[in-house]
């Protein structure tokens, strides 16, 4: 009896420490419905965690992103906010969860937020 309460109490403090760590990154990041509202508020680099929804057709160095949350939302009339990101790299397939590092920077009359890092965390099948 003692070895199988030794061997439970094991296993949970195993599964708190893996949880902790595998959670521990995502506390420092926001979210796209945190910034979107006033984005000039924030200032230096930061990370912002959201899902790719498409590259500008005007310019291919932009793609938006919207905020994890709005995963849930299946009707078509979400008010998504889609936040402006230029990244000169590689770009993130349509769906990925995306954690975005950088600053936000002024483009002509707008705000976009301009990448340096982008971690591709998982993709969720979205669209056609």
């Amino acid at each position: 009896m003692k070895v199988q309460i030794f061997i439970i109490a094991a296993l949970v403090v195993g599964i708190t420490l893996a949880v902790a760590l595998f959670t521990k990154g995502d506390a420092n990041a926001l979210h796209v419905n945190q910034v979107g509202a006033d984005p000039l508020a924030y200032k230096g680099t930061i990370t912002v965690t959201g899902v790719m929804a498409g590259i500008s057709p005007d310019d291919p160095t932009i793609f938006g992103m919207f905020d994890v949350k709005e995963l849930q939302c299946k009707t078509p009339n979400c008010n998504k906010l889609y936040l402006p990101v230029r990244h000169q790299g590689p770009m993130p397939k349509i769906g990925d969860e995306i954690r975005v590092t950088g600053s936000f920077v002024t483009i002509g009359n707008g705000v976009a937020f301009a990448a340096n890092k982008i971690k591709v965390v998982r993709n969720h099948q979205i669209g056609g």
